[in-house]
């Protein structure tokens, strides 16, 4: 059985990554297993200059692995390769009972749309996104036929996530938890 997914979309600063943060923390207190993927931008790092790991990079590893007692990581050196496709980042992933994306606005997958009016644009996403399946919003949202959550509603938003991704009673995993 292939892993839910479902994104969380919208401009920026409209508070995705909060919002993200607390359906996760609240689809964990009921037990469910949840990997998240953050598309960025931008260049980023995960590593500092310094660390024994990025001297390892810098020196020419192309793939370099991180493991603790409480964690991994493996930071891998794209180069020539291109960017992974959403595709291949989930099968990168460990199993999961949802898995929740921030980006990957374009994509062709449920997500719950995030209006804020402060946000740097407000155009909204689900006039032209098909795959926008609910919106979560500061604001009244009364002319989109789709369900429409206060953006605070964490507890009704997270309903809708598990009965949208099929994830069992509200409150347990598919997989019987962690």
């Amino acid at each position: 059985m292939t892993t839910p997914v479902i994104s969380v979309a919208g401009w920026k600063n409209s508070g995705k990554t909060t919002l993200i943060t607390k359906i996760v923390a609240e689809l964990r207190r009921r037990n469910v297993r949840v990997a998240t993927i953050k598309h960025a931008h931008h260049a980023f790092e995960i590593d500092r200059e310094g660390t024994d790991s990025f001297r390892h990079r810098d020196a020419g590893a192309f793939e370099v692995a991180i493991v603790s007692a409480r964690r991994w990581a493996i930071i891998h050196e794209i180069g020539d390769e291109g960017e992974p496709t959403l595709a291949e980042v989930l099968k990168m992933l460990s199993p999961a009972d949802v898995v929740i994306i921030e980006g990957y606005k374009p994509a062709p997958i449920p997500k719950i749309e995030v209006r804020r009016l402060s946000a740097a644009r407000t155009e909204p996403l689900a006039e032209t996104d098909p795959n926008v399946v609910a919106i979560a919003a500061d604001h009244p949202c009364t002319s989109v036929r789709l369900p429409v959550f206060d953006l605070d509603d964490v507890g009704g938003i997270v309903d809708f996530v598990v009965a949208f991704c099929r994830l069992g009673k509200a409150g347990t995993s598919r997989s019987g938890g962690v």
